[in-house]
């Protein structure tokens, strides 16, 4: 009976482990969240406009680089909801940082999930696991036209 307990405990763990270790990349358009009642309700306030590397802006002053790095429970979440909401709070602090700093914009933004960048024009990229759901973003802080 011991060594049924050991063999299930061990299989338990294995389970565990594997579920846990998920990591599965979702790539989401940028513009479709901003542009959610999600969004507004989270406090995207649209003061502060947000551009993807390689979208056209026209940039009169730098004002410094940032990375943010968001995770939130996706437990009970599809993949697509739970990045959703992490996105959210990497936007919410990348709009906070650019409010501080006096910059009416981010650009340049690329996805930076564990220092490798994903660059796009049209979307961000999230990781999704079973527990955690995570964005990194990374971009400059500009006044723009």
């Amino acid at each position: 009976m011991r060594r049924f307990a050991l063999i299930a405990s061990a299989a338990l763990l294995a389970f565990a482990s594997t579920a846990q270790a998920r990591d599965t990349p979702v790539h989401q358009s940028l513009q479709e969240l901003l542009n959610s009642q999600t969004a507004k309700d989270a406090g995207i306030d649209g003061s502060v406009r947000f551009y993807l590397a390689g979208q056209k802006v026209n940039v009169l002053q730098r004002m410094g680089e940032d990375v943010t790095n968001k995770k939130t429970n996706a437990a009970n979440k599809s993949d697509e909801e739970a990045c959703r909401w992490v996105a959210l709070s990497a936007l919410k602090a990348l709009q906070d940082g650019a409010k501080s700093r006096g910059a009416n914009a981010v650009v340049d933004i690329v996805s930076y999930y564990k220092k490798n960048e994903f660059k796009s024009t049209t979307d961000y990229e999230c990781y999704a696991g079973a527990i955690l759901a995570g964005v990194a973003l990374k971009g400059t802080y500009a006044k723009v036209k």
